[in-house]
């Protein structure tokens, strides 16, 4: 994840999966990430997510901003920065900040890459790829892209008033493909190295365009009317734990 701070100034890189790719998908410290990149004032997430395709014209080495999100991830993975004494109900009708993705959209465009505007990425638990059965049951359920990681991580970011989309890098048809070899980590890397050189020029040209950002975002006020806990009747542990979150809607307790 790249991800903008305030704008014209600096930005800063999480490797999701860990120096070496150690962390499995469901192993990613999703909430720590985001909740580190919010103490550090980050406004503005950009994921780089390597998926699979669902359609035929989503072809490998082709980049998709998508604008839906389906969790099919398991209750292995912490998905939420409330509980334990605080409720908070986020609105997520739009997962992806709008105005990112088209952002995104653009500098893909000035990058000279295969770029499709919209779709549903459906997240699944991994690390195993799908069943052919669960392949075509996705593409039946209209889904367009599919990977690992992209949930929780949007809706944590929702959460912590962040703005968030995503580069979903297109490399391979996962395993519905009649006449495509199946999915295999060996090919999603192949593929990603030989569109890195695209990759990076449409990620510095939107760092560039998300630095001339002036105003607000609705994403930044995602906490506005979601706190469900009255604010004298949160823990002082629990208020602390999401004070970063919550602190200019909640008034601390003296």
């Amino acid at each position: 994840m790249v991800a903008a701070l305030r704008a014209g100034e600096r930005v800063a890189f999480i490797a999701r999966h860990g120096k070496g790719h150690r962390l499995l998908p469901n192993e990613v410290p999703y909430v720590a990430n985001i909740y580190a990149l919010k103490s550090l004032g980050v406004k503005y997430i950009i994921a780089l997510s390597a998926c699979g395709s669902l359609r035929e014209d989503f072809k490998p080495g082709h980049i998709c901003i998508p604008n839906q999100l389906v969790d099919r991830t398991g209750s292995i993975r912490q998905r939420t920065f409330f509980g334990n004494g605080v409720v908070a109900h986020v609105g997520v009708a739009d997962p992806f900040s709008p105005e990112i993705a088209r952002i995104l959209l653009d500098a893909a465009k000035a990058a000279k890459a295969d770029v499709h505007e919209g779709g549903t990425f459906v997240t699944i638990e991994g690390p195993r790829f799908s069943t052919r059965a669960e392949s075509e049951t996705y593409r039946k359920l209209g889904y367009d892209i599919i990977g690992m990681t992209t949930s929780p991580e949007a809706f944590l970011a929702r959460e912590a008033e962040i703005a968030y989309a995503v580069f979903a890098h297109v490399t391979d048809y996962d395993v519905w493909h009649a006449e495509e070899a199946a999915v295999t980590a060996a090919t999603v890397m192949e593929t990603f190295k030989a569109n890195i050189r695209i990759a990076q020029v449409a990620l510095v040209e939107a760092v560039k365009r998300v630095a001339q950002i002036n105003e607000p975002l609705p994403a930044h006020s995602a906490l506005l009317g979601a706190i469900a806990t009255a604010s004298d009747a949160i823990p002082r542990d629990a208020y602390e734990r999401v004070k970063l979150l919550i602190g200019k809607y909640v008034p601390e307790q003296v």
